[in-house]
């Protein structure tokens, strides 16, 4: 097999050169740079726009949108369709009016690609007609006319495409896909990619983020059919599946630093089960793995759901790519996930069908309103529990402190609840009944979302089957640590008085270096399977999830509970006091569930013994752990063997969910300060990936300092 060479890994070559040569225009910024000449539409001149419903304003927007955007088809594509407004980019719904942006849009959700699929646009289109009919003269009526409105300006982007692949003889195959799709039901694994990229590209042509979803369970069946009747090979699948990914591309533009510029939330979850408990595994999973792996492509974070019973060689050939780098590969643990959200409510053949909500909350694809809200249990810890180490503060014993820790987490959640409620108010007539406020319009992506036509209610007001609204909790291994290490230093050993410590903190420990040392080399903290330290770690997220789950039934929404900081370590820093743990003040701490920083001595075996102590089935919103190797760690068959216990090992302790990335801090430093040779190399920051060189410098150090063993 052909080999060639990115980011120093060998990457083996089984697309066409034509094809190679359109993934690397635009990984190289090609079509991103284009997108941003045209910024968004502007609606300057419409008159009496000001007067006008915030819903009428949308629905001219997104007519306009459909009208102006630019068509774009590029060089070779085999599927068309493309996001061709900057403002996109960063958001936002692409219009404008004097000079202003007009429009929040819609992300962490993954809308319903299968009912695209298999009933096609004008199948939803048929279903607005008749909820039109129904709420005409009601206060839904507007909301059901938008919904027609938005169906009728995809039917004008899909025709300007259509009229314009009839230019070209060299693009008569993608005119000929495209003519039945995404309106009528795909017939072939063509049509279906086709199908699936279209709707997507529109929706984000319109401003908003969706997810992919299960793209296997999507297509499987499609491919194999064609297979069978020798319409494909599995050849020609791949280049036409390749293009998909390459298409998903087109907003690399390195002009947006920051947190990375590939975080679109267009995620992918691979394998696993379907509702009749059937595996999903097929070609297609096989093919993107193939994808992937030859071009090294981070814009689709993909996650892999395995079991007990995943087979071998499906889950090696899955770990050989994971050693590539760049995180683009997750883990999902299938069975625990299924018997969290049976316990949070949903039926067993509808929890087999999770995936997720563009970044790695779980979530019914095209049925949930997702949201979530974070905050930092060490600033709880050491602000209110803690009360800033002022002079008042004192606990005779560790239960005393945590359960006054613990009713300040319960505060904190009900603070959450409150706010999140009040997007609700009183029936005027029953006041016993919860109504839906009216919120930003979002009629394209509530096209997409079982329930919301049917209901005549937006995406935001209610419309899906499920609302989630999940308090997500940070700083879980600092706040555990930080317990623990009160619990030894003042209650058991008794080397200082609570009153001391808390002034030795308040102090941010000076002159106090030789204890810091013993906290920080004495105390064996969460990620070294220490059951004692490991036990307040899942204390906490127990009682956490409890007091969650306390709420629901308390409105429209329900509170499953999870665990991330998505990279908020960063902008909590400044807020947070020095640790009991021997940390001082404003230092970047624990990512996710993982453990803190230069706190893990006894490697990723043992990091994930500690997190999978946790009751994760109480969890169901998720709890994301990260997992740093090097990559000599993962070389040959040993490493790759490695590799594979690691993610059984997830399983049968029963993790949630892991996020490996293999990769060198030597090599990071050097993309630092050479950044036009390392335009590619992509990281995992938490629910996406990044290309390195758009991260600003505050996160690539934070990332460095991750990796840095």
């Amino acid at each position: 097999m052909e080999f060639y060479v990115q980011n120093g890994k060998k990457r083996p070559v089984r697309l066409c050169e034509e094809t190679r040569r359109f993934a690397y225009e635009s990984l190289n910024k090609k079509y991103g740079l284009d997108t941003l000449k045209t910024h968004a539409v502007v609606l300057d001149d419409i008159d009496n726009l000001e007067e006008m419903s915030w819903l009428e304003r949308h629905d001219i927007a997104i007519q306009r949108i459909a009208k102006e955007a630019p068509i774009r088809i590029c060089d070779n594509e085999k599927i068309s369709g493309a996001a061709t407004f900057g403002l996109a980019i960063k958001h936002t719904i692409p219009a404008t009016y004097k000079g202003k942006d007009i429009f929040s849009s819609i992300s962490h959700l993954t809308v319903d690609f299968e009912t695209v699929l298999k009933e096609g646009i004008n199948g939803i289109a048929a279903k607005a007609e008749k909820a039109y009919e129904k709420y005409k003269n009601t206060e839904k009526e507007a909301f059901s006319k938008s919904c027609l409105v938005c169906i009728d300006a995809f039917k004008t982007w899909h025709n300007r495409y259509l009229t314009e692949l009839s230019k070209f003889s060299e693009y008569r195959a993608n005119y000929e896909n495209l003519k039945r799709v995404p309106f009528e039901p795909a017939t072939d694994f063509y049509e279906a990619v086709q199908s699936i990229w279209f709707t997507f590209a529109f929706i984000r042509l319109c401003g908003n983020w969706p997810g992919i979803g299960r793209l296997d369970y999507l297509l499987g069946d499609y491919l194999k059919k064609d297979l069978s009747e020798g319409k494909l090979t599995i050849d020609e699948a791949r280049e036409i599946l390749a293009h998909f990914f390459i298409k998903g591309c087109e907003w690399i533009n390195g002009q947006f630093i920051g947190s990375g510029d590939a975080q679109h939330y267009q995620n992918i979850v691979l394998a696993g089960i379907d509702e009749n408990g059937n595996e999903v595994t097929n070609e297609v999973t096989y093919l993107v793995l193939d994808i992937i792996e030859e071009l090294g492509i981070s814009d689709f974070p993909t996650t892999v759901r395995v079991n007990r019973n995943t087979d071998e060689k499906f889950l090696r050939r899955v770990s050989d790519v994971v050693r590539y780098g760049g995180g683009v590969l997750a883990f999902y643990n299938e069975e625990v996930i299924i018997e969290a959200l049976v316990k949070e409510g949903y039926g067993e053949r509808e929890a087999r069908k999770f995936a997720n909500d563009g970044c790695w909350e779980v979530q019914m694809p095209g049925k949930t309103f997702f949201m979530y809200s974070p905050f930092d249990s060490l600033q709880v810890l050491q602000h209110k529990t803690l009360c800033g180490y002022g002079n008042s503060v004192d606990f005779a014993d560790f239960e005393s402190l945590y359960g006054k820790y613990k009713t300040d987490i319960y505060e904190q959640v009900e603070a959450i609840v409150n706010k999140v409620n009040n997007n609700f108010e009183k029936d005027e007539a029953d006041h016993d009944v919860w109504k839906w406020k009216t919120r930003t319009p979002c009629t394209v992506v509530s096209l997409f979302e079982e329930g919301c036509i049917e209901k005549g209610l937006s995406y935001l007001e209610g419309g899906p089957v499920y609302n989630i609204h999940s308090p997500h909790i940070g700083g879980v291994a600092d706040t555990a640590n930080s317990l623990y290490a009160i619990k030894k230093l003042v209650f058991e050993e008794k080397k200082v008085s609570f009153t001391e410590l808390m002034k030795i903190l308040s102090d941010n420990w000076d002159g106090e270096e030789t204890l810091r040392q013993y906290v920080l080399n004495r105390y064996v903290y969460y990620g070294n399977d220490n059951d004692e330290v490991d036990a307040i770690a899942t204390r906490l997220l127990s009682d956490f999830s409890d007091i969650c789950a306390s709420f629901n039934g308390k409105s429209g929404y329900r509170f499953p509970a999870g665990v991330s900081t998505f990279g908020r370590q960063l902008e909590w820093a400044p807020k947070r006091l020095a640790s009991p743990h021997g940390r001082k003040i404003s230092e970047v701490l624990a990512a996710n569930c993982s453990p803190t920083p230069n706190t893990d001595k006894e490697g990723a075996t043992a990091i994930i013994r500690s997190y999978c102590k946790v009751d994760h089935t109480k969890l169901a919103s998720g709890a994301a752990l990260d997992i740093r190797l090097l990559p000599s760690s993962v070389e040959g068959e040993d490493g790759l063997n490695a590799l594979v216990s690691l993610v059984r090992g997830l399983v049968v302790l029963g993790g949630f969910f892991i996020q490996p990335d293999v990769v060198d801090a030597s090599l990071l430093k050097a993309a630092q300060e050479n950044p036009e040779n390392y335009q590619t190399l992509s990281v995992r920051v938490s629910g996406w990936n990044a290309r390195f060189v758009t991260l600003n410098k505050e996160w690539q150090d934070m990332v460095i300092a991750q990796n840095e063993h």
